[in-house]
């Protein structure tokens, strides 16, 4: 019987096995009359091929989705210039650390010290106008009562000073205004975190309202991981979707394959899935004090929902994915090869998860699987062992180095 194959596994071991399966189904190969008479044994057999295996043994792991995701900044904000003019000086090392109201930038300020001068200016007169309009009403309130002038007159009076008391509150907010223009010439640092690089230079024009924007701050701690679950994700896990409730820690795996010490914490789930994707949207908060991690990194996201039990954990390499299905190798109790449907759940580490084919005390071989066609006798040895008669003259017994006389 042929098989054809599609593995995770380097591709001249697939061919290898693929050919080995295909010539186990001739007659020619597995008549053992013919097998007798040929070479390279008692009776001309096959000669064992030495194989080191693990011993299948029930364990649990942590039930884990894991994919891509990217660092982001808890806060990411922009710096704008509030007020317009030209850059007249960079006040901040880009790429620095800086701190909440830390000055950023300076923009000129000679217009605005004239706007703030000819504000004074206006609210003296406007108080001036009031004070003025307030005797006028006092002294006509006065010439009233002796029935000296006319009702409409003093009406006028108090109307002006009305008006008066007004233009002297435009005044002072006209003031208060050129006051914190003039302040913001200085554009400081909204808030605490890591700069990033200058978008304008000294010398160039600020337009308020429009080209504004000077730089960023971000937030890097705490730092979030942004990441999507697809339903071939979720189907990993119990209920077939991800309960926030149920998950017992984030894990982040960086980019050099280790896993960032701290685990962190989901802090938001996506209320509907995205019609484009078909995901759910996810992010993580990671604890970053250290600054290890920087916004905007590929990393991984493991999402810990529990503990599995009675699960095996077996090599990545010794796991055969094939068009029937998945597969390992094992030792039979006759030393023989016998192929094992088995059924996979996730990565582990270096090692997969396999949920269901395997009992306690099967021999899984991890090695020469190119080499190896169901039926073929085998030396089955532990890892880091000599395989059994492999000692030399005077061996001490399998895997052991040969006596000395």
């Amino acid at each position: 019987m042929s098989a054809s194959f599609s593995l995770k596994a380097p591709t001249g071991a697939l061919l290898a096995l693929s050919f080995v399966l295909a010539l186990g189904g001739l007659p020619g190969c597995s008549d053992p009359k013919q097998g007798a008479a040929g070479p390279g044994g008692p009776g001309g057999g096959m000669p064992a091929l030495p194989v080191t295996v693990i011993e299948a043994q029930p364990t649990k792991v942590p039930i884990s989705v894991e994919v891509m995701a990217q660092t982001e900044g808890a806060k990411e904000t922009e710096v704008r210039a509030r007020v317009g003019g030209i850059i007249v000086k960079r006040l901040y090392q880009e790429g620095e650390a800086v701190k909440e109201g830390q000055p950023l930038f300076q923009i000129d300020r000679a217009s605005y010290e004239i706007a703030l001068a000819q504000a004074k200016a206006a609210l003296a007169g406007a108080k001036a106008q009031t004070e003025q309009a307030a005797r006028e009403a006092a002294r006509l309130k006065g010439l009233l009562d002796k029935q000296a002038i006319s009702r409409k007159e003093y009406d006028d009076a108090t109307s002006s000073e009305a008006i008066s008391r007004a233009a002297l509150l435009a005044a002072e907010a006209t003031l208060r205004q050129a006051e914190l223009n003039l302040t913001w010439t200085t554009v400081t640092a909204p808030v605490s975190g890591q700069s990033g690089r200058a978008l304008k230079s000294e010398g160039n024009l600020v337009v308020q309202g429009s080209d504004n924007l000077l730089t960023s701050i971000h937030q890097s701690n705490p730092m979030w991981a942004r990441f999507s679950l697809a339903e071939s994700d979720t189907a990993k896990l119990p209920g077939g979707r991800l309960n926030p409730r149920s998950v017992t820690g984030v894990e982040l795996v960086l980019p050099d394959g280790s896993v960032f010490p701290r685990k962190g914490r989901l802090n938001f789930q996506a209320s509907q899935i995205d019609p484009v994707l078909g995901t759910q949207q996810f992010r993580a908060e990671f604890e970053n004090g250290d600054g290890r991690l920087l916004p905007g990194q590929f990393v991984r996201v493991r999402v810990l929902t529990g503990m599995r039990d009675g699960v095996y954990l077996v090599p990545q390499a010794a796991v055969l994915q094939m068009d029937q299905g998945t597969m390992v190798m094992v030792a039979g109790p006759d030393n023989k090869v016998a192929p094992r449907p088995v059924q996979a759940g996730e990565w582990h580490g270096k090692d997969w998860v396999i949920l269901g084919g395997l009992q306690p005390g099967d021999k899984v071989i991890v090695d020469n699987l190119m080499k190896l066609r169901p039926g073929a006798p085998v030396m089955p040895h532990k890892p880091g062992e000599m395989p059994p008669g492999m000692g030399g003259p005077g061996a001490g017994g399998p895997g052991k180095p040969a006596a000395k006389g």
